[in-house]
């Protein structure tokens, strides 16, 4: 397949030249589109996505690294050299380092079909994070994958791998709390789009064999910082 393709495009598009109130009120709209339930069939290639940002100033990097779903052997890894556009505001992220992730996207020439975010999904004020937005955006399915927690109260899980406890914010589930690795501190799971919380958890648990982070996110992660390092940024 040549460069230039652009295999994945956007579907779902929308302006990006927003404020914030109108910023709020557009995550409200599009939650409604969110699936919360299985909607693919065979998983062949799996993408990670991750963001960095300069020290200084507003320019990053974006890259979208794709695996191979049953060996985690990198396929793809593609990347954009940006400029940062909407302010940095908790809960809105996705404005911000979506545009930058889809000039990534339109470089891949091997499509996924299952992203992992290093960010949130359901588990989000509006029930729109990062993973959402991406997987409303392509309409292809999302799982959010966070190290932190943004909002929900939740149970400890038990110390081994594959214990996990639900993720409660406003007495609804919005994810789940998950040890990828023995004794290790827990990570926060959350659906995207097209994706159930079960089957979410499953496939974190997959890409995760020996860390405590899905190789999706460390592989992106290393991507993105390996490429500031060569920019001194």
């Amino acid at each position: 397949m040549e460069n230039g393709c652009k295999l994945m495009k956007p579907k779902n598009i929308h302006s990006w030249e927003l404020s914030e109130d109108e910023a709020l009120k557009l995550q409200l709209e599009l939650s409604s589109k969110v699936h919360a339930v299985d909607q693919f069939e065979e998983i062949q290639y799996v993408a990670g996505v991750d963001v960095a940002y300069q020290k200084e100033g507003d320019k990053l990097v974006a890259a979208v690294v794709v695996l191979d779903a049953v060996t985690l052997q990198v396929i793809e890894t593609v990347m954009a050299e940006d400029v940062a556009v909407f302010p940095y505001i908790p809960g809105l992220f996705s404005f911000r380092e979506l545009p930058s992730l889809i000039k990534a996207f339109e470089k891949l020439e091997h499509v996924p079909d299952l992203v992992v975010c290093d960010g949130q999904g359901l588990a989000h004020p509006r029930r729109f994070g990062l993973a959402c937005h991406l997987g409303v955006m392509f309409d292809v399915p999302t799982i959010g994958c966070g190290k932190t927690r943004l909002i929900g109260d939740a149970n400890t899980p038990g110390e081994k791998r594959g214990s996990c406890e639900p993720l409660i914010d406003n007495d609804e589930i919005v994810g789940n709390v998950l040890r990828t690795q023995d004794g290790v501190n827990p990570i926060y799971v959350s659906v995207g789009h097209r994706v159930s919380l079960e089957t979410a958890c499953d496939w974190v648990l997959r890409l995760s064999p020996k860390y405590r982070l899905p190789e999706t996110t460390r592989k992106a992660d290393q991507a993105v910082n390996a490429r500031l390092k060569e920019l001194n940024m």
